[in-house]
């Protein structure tokens, strides 16, 4: 996981995979970050019903020498998102303003927890793959859909398919020479992870879309790109499960395979503005 991500992310990437004790402290830090700042180990113990030894322990598990880094790295977070004043008013206009300005003010952190050469081995993958097939379930399922689409928009075929059954039958029937693209925020999906399995088993790479690095899915997967959630706090992720992040991601995604393709994108993209135009004329 990369050390760029703010201590936030890097707690609620991980969460899935901790120990309960650790989970608890992880909860109370995300829960209230700017409370835990002020708080000494003792302090943040009691709160998560822990022993002092096991707050050290979780610190160190999110990548910490100890509570005192943890503390400044969560203090150096919440000075860089200090939200400016809001004037958008009381109404429900003014509410919609002021929670996608929350959004837009997390969404720069949504890339800090991946790593560069999972990115360029994923990319590579999938512009030379053979059969590419996207899938998820649940809400990772308009994001897939959007995926496969854009890809397809600009040269690389992609398949997408909603029955979960034959979303498993797809994927088995995959090879070593096609990649299996599944979407998953919880990383957790049962029908998704039978999917990721089905592929692994006859040899295509398996591409996981993920909100968090400790998942079911992330150990299924040949390569993982973790997307931090575009929620300002865990609470607001439990709550409103948003997948803005992940489909700001997608498109890039799209975007850079579609540089990578050999010469049929921009020919490709001309078919697609031909239909376009086609279909606004009717």
């Amino acid at each position: 996981m990369s050390g760029n991500a703010p201590p936030t992310v890097r707690i609620q990437a991980l969460r899935n995979g901790l120990q309960p004790t650790e989970r608890r402290v992880a909860d109370v830090i995300l829960d209230a970050p700017e409370v835990v700042v002020e708080l000494t180990a003792q302090q943040l113990a009691d709160r998560a019903g822990v022993a002092r030894s096991s707050v050290v322990r979780a610190c160190q598990t999110f990548g910490f020498r100890g509570y005192p880094q943890l503390r400044v790295a969560l203090a150096a977070e919440l000075g860089a998102a200090a939200p400016a004043p809001s004037h958008h008013g009381d109404g429900a206009l003014g509410r919609v303003r002021r929670s996608i300005d929350r959004a837009a003010a997390s969404l720069p952190a949504s890339t800090s927890l991946l790593e560069a050469d999972e990115v360029e081995r994923a990319v590579t993958a999938v512009v030379g793959a053979g059969r590419l097939l996207v899938v998820a379930n649940g809400l990772s399922s308009p994001v897939a859909s959007d995926l496969a689409m854009r890809l397809t928009a600009v040269g690389r075929p992609a398949e997408v398919i909603a029955d979960v059954i034959a979303q498993q039958i797809s994927a088995r029937q995959l090879g070593s020479r096609d990649v299996c693209i599944v979407v998953s925020g919880s990383g957790a999906n049962e029908a998704s992870l039978r999917a990721a399995a089905a592929a692994a088993t006859g040899g295509a790479v398996v591409i996981a879309i993920t909100s968090f690095a400790a998942s079911p899915l992330v150990e299924r997967a040949t390569h993982a790109l973790v997307i931090a959630p575009a929620g300002t706090s865990f609470r607001d992720e439990l709550e409103h499960t948003s997948r803005a992040a992940h489909a700001l991601f997608v498109e890039a995604l799209a975007d850079e395979v579609a540089a990578r393709l050999p010469g049929g994108a921009s020919a490709v993209r001309a078919q697609v503005l031909e239909v376009l135009s086609d279909n606004l004329g009717a």
